[in-house]
């Protein structure tokens, strides 16, 4: 079974989860009534023997972000292909469909929808719908843009996911903000 993209980076304990999801290591849930059959690359699926670039246009999770955001992690990915780092994308934009897939099968991983909010929003509330967010691996390209994507406006928005980046352009300047501890302190996302 294919993973979905953004679970198969997390296990359920919150050390193992940084160091293993960083790793690109799956976690096989079970599937979800919510998106009909295995989700496709029309959804923004990105299957686990697949590697993606952020200049793969081709592929839905990428050539759906916002187009500022592309800019910058493009710029990002070809400073750190200098340095012999090569970013992929294990995931980036997602159907509302996958979204929603996701957020059952972190309920039914995690035991509560209190816990699942955790990992997944829901589709009114995600930025990977929007286009707005990018989950990065391996560890060393997500190490690299912790410390420097603030130079290319790219942020790390949530403490639980080293993987997780978005666009904030004040960080040029500014650097990033703190990162939220987990998704359910970012109001953005809080019901």
């Amino acid at each position: 079974m294919t993973t979905t993209p953004h679970l198969r980076n997390r296990i359920t304990t919150a050390s193992a989860v940084a160091l293993l999801g960083a790793l690109g290591v799956a976690v096989t849930i079970a599937a979800s009534p919510a998106l009909r059959g295995e989700p496709t690359a029309e959804d923004g699926a990105i299957p686990d023997d697949r590697e993606v670039s952020v200049f793969d246009d081709a592929e839905p999770a990428v050539g759906k972000l916002d187009e500022d955001l592309l800019e910058a992690l493009r710029a990002a990915a070809t400073e750190a292909e200098d340095e012999g780092l090569r970013f992929r994308v294990n995931s980036g934009w997602r159907s509302p469909g996958l979204q929603e897939r996701m957020l059952q099968d972190a309920v039914t991983t995690y035991g509560s929808r209190a816990e699942a909010a955790r990992w997944v929003a829901t589709a009114e509330t995600s930025a990977h719908v929007s286009g707005q967010a990018v989950d990065i691996g391996p560890y060393d390209a997500s190490d690299w843009l912790v410390r420097h994507g603030d130079d290319h406006g790219l942020c790390q928005i949530y403490a639980n996911e080293p993987w997780h980046f978005e666009l904030r352009p004040l960080a040029v300047t500014e650097g990033c903000p703190q990162p939220y501890t987990d998704p359910t302190e970012d109001p953005r996302i809080r019901p």
